[in-house]
């Protein structure tokens, strides 16, 4: 029997066309769908492919494939292509329109084709000072678009380098804007720095240009990379260091190489300063051998630092609020009682003794055991002592409840420190903060490298009180800050607060978290502020996911849906996840309208009126830097200045040009390690077996805890039961509490030295 002939490629062939309209654009790998117009009459062609860098309106010649698709017919697959400028009015008109220029929009566009005609691009390109000859267009912005056409010629010739690399549109502009002229130069022969220079590229494209411009695979130089990523990876996962023998089979698994390279390609990289190795205590209860752990400098350096300073901080002989050694306590505490109206109880009382004759100090509990009125105690006695105290949180958010409730101004942490572009702080040990007391609530949320900062700033005797629930989820960076002050054996005094006031006992969301915490279900019956609609399907959860917050909670409690409703999602991916939700919760809360201009960028779309967070720390932006978690809503958005305006969380306006839009996420739905230290007056929570793996009692604490007035979960109690079962498994690798406790006191130096 003879077998079947195997299927024959399609042959090679050209197509020439005017590319009319992009439909679908992934900005990670390049991957677009387009429509283009052949100039043969009938309907646009659909292609597909690479089609990196190309603009609406511009003349392509394509090489590629011919085929058929099951749902949308006869479409050209392209491999390679060439732009030629557009030669009619029409074609000009569109692709000046089409965003590819900032200052010209579809209108600028069609008045700068009336007045100069096919002779438009030839005069934008070598007599550009005559666009002022159009009405509209004064001399700032005749200069403005100069610019952009030159910068765009040159960023077209990277792009069409970075094009068989598979690198994406933002990645080619943001690699032109860091090197200029020099990117073609430093991408072909150090193709690896683009992992640590620019934004969006990590050690995977990187390692892809690599290969393609001819970098062996058992390079050094890629294995000191590929080592330098693995702990950046694990710096992402919350890790300050990676255990030595983990690291290198991680490496080796990673980058398909001999052990034996790995390992030598580990000692120059410590030898070199770009690694540093220490032995430090095993995680779990400091018994058995020392483990040898390698960090990332910045974190080695951190770690030591935030260590020191605190120790520093509790040994200071100065005192800046002396009045506390010998106080009344029984006069003081009935003052403030007549001052609140309220009497502190006994667990309450000792926090603020400790907050006021200690000069570190941490504050801990769970939601409805008086953190906050213990906090607000705490700076009613430190004021009437005429101290001056300084209130601070991570997130906007916060910073707002924090001064809501003491009276007084409180601003985030970056804006307090002052932080400027690079990251460095205004504020630090050459130059601490004129306070005698600072105040950090939502301290769990702090991270191994902010904290660093913070301390350095706090005066020798001023006191620092950090606030904070440890039972809820890690910081997002790296480290356990407020766990590992808190590690039995440490020299920071702190007090725990447990007793649930009986105003806090009648709300079903505090009585919940608290069951949660404690190992057992919810009660989701028969509570006005807690409710679970069962959806057993992960696919029907997501659906009823999205009616619950964009409908039914604004029809019952007339909440907002975009200012006051949170979704909360254990993940960012699947059907029920932050990413699939935000698409719906989009269309539900901000829909497409033909009278309001928006931007899609890759599979997303940005409109005004859209809840956006920041994903990454950008301290170039803002007064004092932008940072990954802070939220706001777009307020305006330019199709001519291709620019779009959020007013964040902290009141701030903040300008984002289309390229820089991979900086921004919806938010009407977000992870839970997103949502920290926000507090919302309603959350919905998705809970389902299509999280399995991320099903946590601190993520659903964590979630439950977010809510001031109202809990919904949809989903399925087997899941809602995985999830308060499962403790969350294993510690970070952090050695903060072994430095704090004075475990490990060998020098830098003296520790490479031994190594």
């Amino acid at each position: 029997m003879s077998s079947p002939a195997a299927a024959v490629p399609a042959a090679l062939a050209v197509l020439e066309g005017v590319l009319e309209r992009i439909t679908y654009a992934n900005e990670e790998n390049g991957y677009t769908v387009a429509r283009v117009d052949t100039g043969r009459g009938g309907d646009l062609l659909t292609v597909v492919g690479s089609l990196l860098g190309a603009q609406p309106g511009e003349s392509l010649r394509m090489e590629g494939r011919w085929g058929s698709h099951a749902q949308y017919g006869k479409q050209f697959t392209v491999e390679n292509y060439t732009t030629v400028l557009p030669a009619t009015i029409q074609g000009i008109r569109r692709y000046l329109g089409s965003g590819l220029i900032k200052g010209i929009g579809p209108v600028m566009a069609d008045r700068i084709t009336t007045h100069f005609g096919v002779d438009t691009l030839d005069v934008i390109e070598t007599e550009p000072k005559r666009l002022i000859e159009v009405p509209g267009l004064g001399p700032k912005r005749t200069k403005m678009i100069a610019a952009a056409w030159e910068e765009q010629k040159a960023i077209k010739e990277v792009m069409i380098f970075l094009q068989g690399v598979g690198v994406s549109t933002s990645i080619a502009v943001r690699i032109y804007k860091k090197y200029g002229d020099a990117s073609i130069s430093i991408v072909k022969n150090e193709p690896y720095r683009l992992a640590a220079d620019v934004w969006g590229i990590g050690f995977l494209t990187a390692d892809k240009i690599a290969q393609s411009v001819g970098i062996p695979h058992d390079s050094p130089e890629r294995v000191k990379a590929g080592l330098q990523y693995a702990l950046s990876q694990s710096t992402d996962q919350g890790h300050c260091y990676l255990p030595e023998e983990q690291l290198i089979s991680d490496a080796v698994k990673l980058l398909q190489v001999d052990t034996g390279l790995v390992i030598d390609c580990l000692a120059e990289l410590a030898a070199d300063e770009g690694v540093v190795r220490e032995k430090v205590p095993p995680q779990e209860g400091g018994e058995g051998d020392p483990v040898t752990a390698v960090y990332l400098v910045p974190f080695h350096r951190a770690e030591v630092s935030l260590a020191a300073q605190t120790r520093r901080l509790l040994r200071a002989p100065e005192d800046r609020m002396p009045a506390f050694r010998d106080v009344a306590w029984d006069k003081a505490l009935a003052w403030l009682a007549e001052r609140t109206g309220a009497e502190l109880a006994p667990e309450q009382q000792a926090a603020v003794k400790l907050a006021l004759t200690e000069k570190v100090a941490v504050l801990t509990g769970g939601p409805g055991c008086g953190k906050s009125f213990t906090v607000r105690s705490i700076v009613e006695l430190a004021r009437a002592k005429k101290a001056k105290v300084v209130l601070a949180a991570p997130t906007g958010r916060a910073a707002k409840r924090l001064a809501e409730l003491t009276g007084a101004e409180a601003s985030t942490v970056h804006r307090l420190l002052e932080l400027k572009p690079g990251g460095d702080a205004a504020y630090d040990k050459d130059r601490p903060l004129d306070a005698d007391l600072v105040v950090v609530d939502e301290a769990s949320m702090l991270d191994l490298l902010l904290a660093n900062k913070l301390v350095k700033a706090v005066a020798p005797g001023a006191h620092l009180l950090l606030v904070g629930d440890v039972d809820q989820l890690p910081s997002v960076g790296a480290g356990e800050v407020l766990r590992d002050l808190l590690a039995d054996g440490g020299p920071v005094p702190s007090v725990r607060l447990t007793r649930i006031f009986r105003q806090a006992q009648q709300s079903g969301v505090v009585t919940n978290a608290h069951r949660i915490n404690s190992g057992v279900p919810p009660i989701t019956e028969g509570l006005p502020d807690f409710f679970l609609f069962v959806e057993d399907e992960t696919e029907d959860a997501g659906r009823v996911t999205v009616d619950v917050a964009a409908r039914r909670i604004p029809a019952k409690f007339g909440l907002n849906p975009r200012r006051d409703i949170q979704v909360l999602a254990p993940m960012h991916r699947g059907p029920a996840g932050a990413g699939a939700l935000n698409g719906l919760l989009q269309q539900a809360i901000t829909p497409a309208r033909p009278d309001v201009p928006e931007k899609r960028f890759g599979g997303r779309v940005f409109r005004v009126g859209d809840k956006v967070t920041q994903i990454r720390n950008n301290y170039e932006k803002g007064q004092n830097g932008v940072f990954n978690g802070t939220v706001g809503v777009v307020t305006s958005l330019s199709l001519d200045d291709q620019r779009l305006t959020v007013l964040t969380d902290e009141d701030e306006e903040v300008p984002y040009d289309f390229d820089e839009l991979d900086e921004l996420a919806h938010a009407y739905a977000v992870t839970i390690h997103r949502s920290q230290g926000s507090e919302y007056p309603a959350v919905v929570i998705p809970v389902t077996t299509g999280a399995w793996m991320m099903l946590q009692r601190n993520l659903l604490y964590t979630a439950v805890t977010r809510a001031k007035k109202l809990v919904v979960l949809v989903g399925s109690r087997k899941a809602i039961g995985q999830a308060v079962r499962t403790v969350s498994a294993g510690r970070r690798c952090t050695a903060l509490d072994h430095r704090l406790a004075g475990r490990i006191e060998r020098s830098r130096a003296t520790a490479q030295t031994a190594l």
